[in-house]
């Protein structure tokens, strides 16, 4: 087993950088789970009964982990978009 020594400085210098790197990179990814108000304009839809039609008939993936919260699965979202494009003549 191996010991290292830092002096104070150099260890919140080297945790400061972690944390920068792991905010930078959570920043790039967009979150998985998103809510009715952003899954509404993913799928470019103004009315909550529209998107509840579309989960009441499994169209969309969803969670609700407590009984007011309900959240969107963004990969589903973009999948129904895609199953229904129109190809060009």
């Amino acid at each position: 087993m191996q010991v290292v020594c830092l002096q104070e400085e150099a260890f919140y210098a080297l945790f400061d950088k972690v944390v920068e790197h792991i905010e930078s990179s959570r920043k790039n990814k967009p979150a998985k789970w998103i809510d009715g108000e952003e899954a509404m304009l993913i799928l470019n839809i103004k009315s909550t009964s529209t998107l509840q039609k579309l989960r009441d008939e499994g169209k969309i993936r969803f969670s609700q982990p407590q009984k007011r919260i309900i959240l969107y699965d963004r990969d589903s979202l973009h999948e129904y978009i895609e199953k229904h494009v129109r190809e060009t003549f």
